[in-house]
């Protein structure tokens, strides 16, 4: 009834106006509502929005850190002696601790045989917190992550330092699984780009791309192993 009501309503208005008059679009029920240029996103657009939306908040993440990885590193360090192992920056959304705060997260072995898990504020450098942590191995863990740092020259701030030409560091991690001899692994994120993988050398410190997670990096990448 109501496309009915539509239509007449036009077509008195051409008549009294001696013009033309176009009704655009009906629904093609007579109880449903007039309707023009219906947009509907797919399951796949609403996943690949959502990855967008990731990578852009991670980019935020990244360029919103005054501190660098080598930076917090130190800071975590000053507060407790030790060996760092990893540090990650997580944002508001993966942190547990500080009220849900972003900060760096860098886990230290100290010279007594106990892992902290020292907090830095991504902004100020400042040490949010730090705990002590039995580690998931126990001392067998321990045991490796000593022999894997046995006789290195470059620990995790100068691994960080060194693949920071290639981008924002967001984490560095000590590689010890199915290697004849550990790497430092860290990642990278630059220019809206995807977080790229690095294999830091702990005798040299030379920087080669991880292609573990990216086999299909174009030859433009293979020159990126260059650097020292």
């Amino acid at each position: 009834m109501k496309r009915n009501i539509v239509i007449a309503a036009v077509t008195a208005a051409a008549l009294i106006t001696g013009g033309t008059a176009t009704a655009l679009a009906v629904s093609g029920d007579d109880g449903g509502t007039a309707r023009q240029g219906e947009t509907r996103v797919s399951e796949d657009d609403a996943v690949r929005g959502g990855d967008a939306r990731d990578d852009d908040r991670d980019d935020e993440r990244a360029v919103s850190s005054k501190v660098t990885a080598a930076d917090a590193i130190a800071a975590a360090l000053r507060h407790t002696p030790g060996t760092a192992v990893s540090a990650e920056l997580e944002d508001a959304d993966d942190a547990d601790d500080d009220g849900g705060k972003a900060a760096w997260d860098v886990d230290v072995l100290s010279g007594g045989g106990t892992w902290h898990s020292v907090r830095v504020d991504p902004a100020t450098g400042k040490v949010l917190g730090s705990h002590a942590d039995d580690g998931d191995d126990g001392d067998d863990g321990i045991a490796e992550v000593r022999a894997a740092l046995k006789g290195t020259s470059v620990d995790a701030a100068e691994a960080a330092r060194a693949a920071a030409v290639h981008g924002t560091v967001t984490s560095v991690d000590l590689d010890d699984d199915d290697r004849r001899s550990a790497a430092w692994d860290v990642e990278t994120r630059s220019g809206g780009k995807a977080e790229r993988d690095w294999t830091v050398d702990p005798g040299t410190g030379k920087v080669t791309a991880d292609r573990s997670d990216h086999g299909d990096d174009s030859a433009d990448d293979d020159n990126d192993g260059d650097d020292d």
